[in-house]
């Protein structure tokens, strides 16, 4: 067992150097900087930043370089550094009607107070490969011509547009406004309230979130869904130190916000209105927002009255799969040893199969003599 343990051992860490080695790549190449990638690969460091839970766009870009781009083994990385990082307060709620707006659309209003902002987007590109960009010699960044007139400073959200009229559902802070759960130390329990919902939406896999928004369109969820508005800018954070009793300005974050609007028929306690759903995530990332406004509607089902038949409108399915990290590491698991395990099985079959083959014999033995 000592000698099996040391060679072990000896292996793990010869990986780690293979690991380098792989990551490396040609030496001849030049070596890609973690600047590089977080001026350049802005996206992929969002999603890192959104299912790490933990905003650092300079940490986002060395988890992806370390893990070779691997989005998941980036977000595991960020996860278990942010579990020693002292916590000495919580910031204001961040106030998004205030946001310095890059990019703002509704699909619900053409004509939107405030205009919409296209800002940078890949939604009217023509998804053709530009071989210039393989030219990195020659290569450079397009140019942005400035507006001839400033953005509009009132840009109401579409959310309190309606609200104004009474078509779409209030929202309220619980009655003293209490501290928010916090999932990373408390235990979640079932039915989950709708903030620790929203927690685990916000750091949840993208990709996971996307199939359940998916299926929610495709029938499976009972709602049928506008996107209000969709906004990216950056907001100031705020902390109140105790010593001062004044908030202090932190400074600012990029977050990407998505309001979706979905039709409720009433009943004969609430009138026929609009009800929300609501995602926010960090950086520029309008699927991971999207994706979440959707499944956060479809779980707000019994609030509404409605039968909750399908996997989006399941709490517990959705917080207990949603989570890349924890399903990365009971799917991986199953690469270590299970050798016990597995004897332990082989020997059943091995049993089961004599077993069967000594009932097949006697009964052949005996079709001779019920033939007789």
């Amino acid at each position: 067992m000592y000698v099996a343990v040391k060679g072990g051992e000896a292996a793990i860490l010869a990986t780690h150097d293979l690991v380098a080695e792989a990551r490396r790549g040609d030496e001849a190449v030049l070596e890609l900087t973690v600047t590089q990638i977080r001026e350049q690969q802005g996206l992929a460091c969002a999603r890192v930043m959104n299912e790490g839970s933990l905003y650092d766009l300079d940490l986002a870009a060395l988890a992806l370089k370390q893990a070779q781009g691997d989005a998941i083994e980036a977000a595991f990385l960020m996860r278990a550094y942010r579990t020693t990082l002292p916590r000495f307060g919580s910031s204001e709620p961040v106030d998004t009607a205030e946001m310095a707006i890059r990019r703002r659309i509704s699909a619900t209003y053409k004509d939107l107070p405030g205009g919409q902002v296209l800002g940078p987007t890949y939604d009217y590109t023509h998804r053709l490969f530009d071989f210039a960009l393989m030219d990195e010699a020659n290569g450079s960044a397009g140019e942005a011509h400035p507006a001839a007139t400033a953005l509009d400073t009132h840009m109401p959200r579409v959310p309190d547009i309606l609200g104004a009229e009474g078509l779409m559902e209030a929202e309220a802070p619980p009655e003293g406004d209490p501290r928010p759960f916090d999932l990373t130390r408390e235990p979640v329990s079932f039915p989950a309230d709708r903030d620790v919902r929203l927690q685990a939406m916000a750091r949840g896999d993208e990709g996971f979130l996307l199939g359940l928004g998916y299926s929610v369109q495709r029938g499976y969820g009972g709602n049928h869904p506008f996107v209000g508005e969709i906004r990216v800018g950056e907001v100031s954070v705020e902390f109140v130190p105790e010593e001062l009793g004044f908030s202090v300005d932190l400074g600012q974050i990029t977050l990407t916000e998505c309001q979706m609007v979905n039709q409720f028929q009433g009943s004969k306690d609430v009138a026929p209105q609009f009800t929300r759903g609501y995602g926010l995530s960090f950086g520029h990332s309008e699927r991971k927002a999207m994706s979440m406004s959707l499944v956060d509607r479809a779980l707000k089902c019994r609030e509404f009255g409605e039968a909750a038949n399908y996997p989006a409108q399941q709490d517990e399915f959705v917080l207990y799969h949603s989570d890349n990290v924890e399903a990365a590491g009971f799917v991986e698991h199953l690469k270590l040893p299970h050798y016990v395990d597995f004897q332990g099985e082989l020997e059943l079959i091995r049993r089961i199969t004599r077993e069967r083959e000594q009932r097949l014999a006697r009964e052949q033995e005996t079709l001779p003599e019920a033939a007789e």
